[in-house]
């Protein structure tokens, strides 16, 4: 568990927590992270690394930045956390919904791919080709593609 006095400049929480200080600082110009400044050196809190984690994970799960800023703000107002919880459940209630439409979408593209490469092997087949030679090819910049065997004798 981090220290929660420890102090992190943009290059040891970019490391970290494996992402880049652009990164850091990008979200800092959105008003998502706020550091402090010693000097000219912007200095990470355990708070800030908090809310990096948060801001990595939202991201992760497919939230907009406006939408984790939005959660994220929530936490400054309301100590108790209510509005913050509700705000979570519904936001994740409505990506849940979201998933399951793009998975559905998904599904369907994968069986229409599906039944479009069953048709090309069929065609194939029935042109008296071996559907599974077309793997075999080796193309070439500018030229039709030549079987791997054919290009490997010429060398």
């Amino acid at each position: 568990m981090p220290d929660q006095q420890r102090f992190y400049t943009v290059t040891e929480l970019a490391e970290e927590l494996e992402v880049t200080p652009r990164a850091i600082r990008f979200y800092e110009a959105k008003g998502l992270l706020t550091p402090e400044r010693a000097g000219a050196t912007r200095v990470y809190t355990h708070r800030d690394r908090a809310r990096l984690l948060l801001i990595l994970r939202g991201k992760r799960l497919g939230f907009s930045l406006a939408e984790i800023k939005e959660f994220l703000d929530l936490y400054v107002v309301d100590t108790s956390q209510t509005e913050q919880l509700r705000l979570l459940r519904k936001k994740v209630h409505e990506r849940l919904e979201a998933l399951e439409v793009q998975r559905r979408d998904l599904e369907a593209s994968v069986e229409e791919l599906k039944d479009i490469e069953r048709v090309v092997v069929d065609t194939l087949k029935n042109k008296g080709i071996d559907p599974d030679a077309i793997f075999d090819e080796v193309p070439t910049k500018g030229r039709r593609p030549r079987r791997a065997k054919a290009a490997a004798n010429e060398d």
